[in-house]
């Protein structure tokens, strides 16, 4: 009789509705379940971890560990009325087994006290069906609290769009549990007051998630440490300074500092400059620093001051953008093909279409293979036809 219901309810969970009251694949369980006759119970009761194995789509370890958390189910009528109101909001048989693997006890939740209301509090909120399935793939324990509905009130106004949403809660599934008064709106507070506005403060937290379930004290400090920098408050680039520090001790800091100063040959005022007008290189790696230093001043040939006044560049691909640019400019300096020694660092900041524009196209006659070797270099792959003298002569 188990097989029978797992065979129903996973009729149902494949069923794809496009219409209709999201409750409607419950009336269908309980009606096929009717047909079937009376369910005798178990000898040895309800089976918990053979039930998510054979009606979730759960493996055996999944179901082992899972069962543990559902010890106290006597029979699956409740389960089975979930499994079939999720069908109805639009979860596949496919995403149940992910979702209940999350979340056990979301097979425990009441679906005319909890669910349905719930779900009518989304769509009031302007979520779709699909929404709502996809959010419940990714916070199943959230889904089950009545006050998602509040919490989501707030959240959509904050971060601008219901896919903003959900790329943090990608990352910080257990946000939806997190206490709004308490936690939350502090959090969001100090950045406000620090001259932050919604659209900034949602893509900090996106790039930095922690900062709204942390100890509000710890958002205090990090602007702390963003002025100690020389980033205060107003600034244009507070945001780049409390995400490049953010949950980094200052020692790690300091350090960072150090190795930028030894890397690049700056003074201690040369690297203030370059982190008060790039914070994000703060996070860059070690290794990705040397081998930019290597390229821009023992290659290019660049001064490391126009490097801190300029910072933004160590921001751009090394093998993507730097380097193949670099071979084009030179290319063309050395063909004579340029009228004027153009600037490097404007050559590597504009946009892909105005650089071919620019440099690529108006020579196609002139040095024919260049589009086809730029896009070479392009993919990190060495260009076979970029022909020239290599010279330290700066750009």
């Amino acid at each position: 009789m188990l097989r029978l219901r797992g065979r129903i309810v996973a009729h149902l969970l494949s069923f794809s509705s496009t219409s209709g009251p999201a409750i409607s694949p419950l009336h269908r369980l309980l009606s096929a379940s009717a047909a079937a006759g009376p369910i005798s119970p178990n000898p040895g009761g309800f089976a918990v971890e053979d039930y998510l194995v054979d009606t979730c789509g759960l493996t055996r370890p999944q179901a082992l560990k899972a069962s543990t958390k559902l010890s106290h189910l006597k029979s699956p009528a409740n389960p089975d009325a979930v499994l079939a109101f999720l069908a109805g909001v639009g979860l596949s048989g496919a995403d149940v087994a992910p979702v209940v693997a999350k979340d056990p006890q979301l097979l425990c939740a009441k679906v005319d006290k909890t669910l349905a209301p719930v779900v009518d509090g989304l769509t009031g909120l302007g979520l779709s069906r699909s929404d709502i399935a996809r959010l419940v793939l990714l916070t199943p324990g959230g889904f089950r609290r009545r006050a998602i509905v509040s919490r989501l009130h707030y959240y959509l106004p904050l971060f601008g769009s219901f896919d903003n949403l959900l790329r943090l809660l990608k990352r910080e599934s257990n946000l939806l549990s997190i206490d709004l008064d308490k936690v939350v709106k502090p959090n969001v507070a100090f950045p406000r007051e620090c001259g932050l506005g919604d659209c900034d403060i949602a893509k900090l937290c996106i790039r930095v998630p922690r900062l709204l379930t942390t100890n509000p004290e710890h958002v205090g400090a990090m602007v702390a440490c963003a002025e100690r920098l020389g980033v205060p408050r107003g600034s244009g680039m507070l945001r780049q300074a409390l995400q490049a520090v953010a949950f980094l001790s200052e020692e790690k800091i300091a350090a960072k500092v150090d190795y930028l100063k030894n890397t690049f040959r700056w003074s201690d005022a040369e690297a203030c400059v370059a982190v008060r007008k790039y914070p994000s290189v703060l996070r860059k790696s070690k290794e990705s620093l040397k081998c930019r230093s290597e390229f821009l001043v023992s290659e290019v040939g660049f001064e490391p001051v126009s490097i801190a006044h300029q910072p933004v560049v160590l921001s751009l691909s090394l093998e993507g953008r730097l380097r193949p640019r670099y071979y084009v400019i030179k290319f063309l300096e050395e063909n004579g093909l340029l009228h004027r020694d153009p600037s490097f660092f404007t050559a590597v900041k504009i946009t892909e279409k105005v650089f071919v524009d620019k440099y690529i196209s108006p020579h196609k006659e002139a040095a024919p293979h260049l589009a086809e070797d730029y896009a070479t270099a392009c993919k990190g792959e060495a260009p076979t036809n970029f022909i020239f003298r290599w010279t330290r002569n700066r750009l």
